[in-house]
């Protein structure tokens, strides 16, 4: 049974599964780095990748895929997501594929997210809401910042976590989708990165720093000769709420089409859900 986040929103109650869906794992994360060398290119790779998110704001805008990994029961769950994500204005679109339940007997609908500073909205996202509303969640009141909540880790929000970056090396040149790539792995605080993070990730970031198990975040990151980031993966860890142990989930998000078209519209309060969420 997952662990629920209850949060006020419009005077009703929003009952916002981690993950999205209800499947947890107790599974162990640790990593970190210890050396810190230079690329081939004379850079301090700390420097380097706390410098990635003004990259994306400077690019403006790109398409991106993620995923997230967990295993529960001896069984890996991965949720997909898809859309465009517009740096400068911090809005993103994705639309997030669920699995199937474990019968295999219905399709759940994907979840349409509409990602902003401080705020996450989405659409079908639970029994109970009407299917022309909207479902609006702070992301300063979730335990982890909506770096796990939403099944996908706003991408902006992703490059902000190496914001954070205390340790560091160069792994060496590779590609990512024929792209030629530089390769980094360390180590994030998420305390750091919420100090030196944007005003709309300042909150959401702190709170992941306080509500998961460990504030350092495990990573890799790939870095294109512009240095933007074209693949991150963390590994995020926080406590079970019904059993001992952690759980340990791996988000890794993809950058690519720079520059595309991102037309992100929030909804109008209007078209905002106040009531109850029924429990999935």
């Amino acid at each position: 049974m997952a662990e629920r986040q209850r949060r006020r929103a419009g005077g009703g109650v929003v009952a916002v599964g981690v993950l999205v869906c209800s499947c947890f794992g107790a599974v162990g994360c640790s990593g970190s780095g210890t050396a810190v060398g230079e690329d081939a290119r004379g850079g301090d790779p700390v420097e380097i990748l706390h410098r990635a998110a003004d990259t994306l704001v400077d690019a403006g805008s790109s398409k991106a895929r993620t995923s997230m990994e967990m295993a529960t029961g001896g069984t890996r769950v991965t949720i997909r997501g898809r859309g465009v994500y517009d740096y400068r204005r911090q809005l993103g679109q994705l639309k997030v594929m669920l699995p199937q339940d474990p019968a295999g007997t219905s399709v759940r609908r994907p979840i349409t997210e509409l990602l902003a500073p401080g705020a996450l909205f989405m659409k079908n996202r639970g029994a109970g809401v009407p299917v022309d509303k909207w479902v609006r969640v702070d992301t300063a009141t979730l335990i982890d910042g909506n770096l796990v909540t939403g099944g996908a880790t706003d991408p902006f929000a992703a490059a902000e976590v190496l914001r954070g970056t205390r340790t560091a090396t160069y792994v060496g040149r590779t590609e990512v989708a024929g792209t030629a790539v530089r390769h980094y792995r360390g180590t994030a605080d998420l305390g750091q990165a919420a100090r030196d993070a944007s005003a709309g990730n300042k909150g959401p970031l702190a709170a992941a720093a306080k509500g998961f198990a460990t504030a350092r975040v495990p990573f890799d990151v790939y870095l294109d000769d512009e240095g933007r980031i074209r693949k991150v993966r963390h590994r995020f860890s926080f406590v079970n709420g019904q059993r001992e142990g952690t759980v340990a989930v791996a988000s890794t998000t993809l950058l690519y089409d720079f520059g595309v078209l991102a037309d992100v519209r929030l909804p109008a309060a209007g078209d905002i859900y106040a009531g109850r969420i029924a429990e999935e």
